[in-house]
């Protein structure tokens, strides 16, 4: 049964915490959406200084906006731009300290400083990314990539 709990201790213990809660709560629903949409307002409630969280599914040409937490976001991202074309494109995990410098970056929300992107692969079928933005330069570091990467295992696994 699932429960929200405040997340304690250090980053990696919190990342374990917050592993044991996407868990509980996706357990035993395989609907995409539904648990896209759950796991983005878990992220969103869970993680300090986030200004969006959410998925991007790929339709086989582009990336398209999915349920998410924040400000209204781009519908379409081609695989060639931005830091969610990147990740799609490379299928590697994209942490950005500062998003204004990185090439080909899309505004969606002007108050985002720093992004992580992580690719969602089954197999070797690209499913999507999962997408976490800052308003914070740098807020996304190696056990906040570590911990993201098992969440984004973990929704990939509740579709089975």
């Amino acid at each position: 049964m699932f429960a929200s709990q405040r997340l304690e201790g250090d980053k990696p213990a919190q990342y374990a915490q917050l592993a044991q809660q996407a868990r509980a709560l996706l357990a035993g629903e395989r609907d995409r959406i539904a648990n896209a949409a759950n796991l983005s307002a878990l992220l969103f409630a869970a993680l300090p200084d986030l200004n969006w969280a959410g998925f991007y599914f790929f339709d086989g040409t582009e990336l398209v906006v999915g349920p998410f937490q924040g400000l209204p976001a781009c519908v379409r991202i081609p695989l060639d731009r931005g830091v969610c074309g990147a990740a799609a494109h490379t299928r590697i995990t994209q942490r950005v300290d500062d998003v204004h410098a990185f090439p080909g970056h899309i505004a969606c929300d002007a108050a985002s400083r720093s992004e992580l992107v992580v690719p969602l692969i089954a197999g070797e079928v690209l499913v999507g990314v999962l997408d976490l933005d800052s308003p914070l330069p740098g807020r996304f570091d190696a056990e906040d990539q570590a911990g993201l990467e098992t969440i984004a295992r973990i929704w990939l696994e509740s579709l089975q």
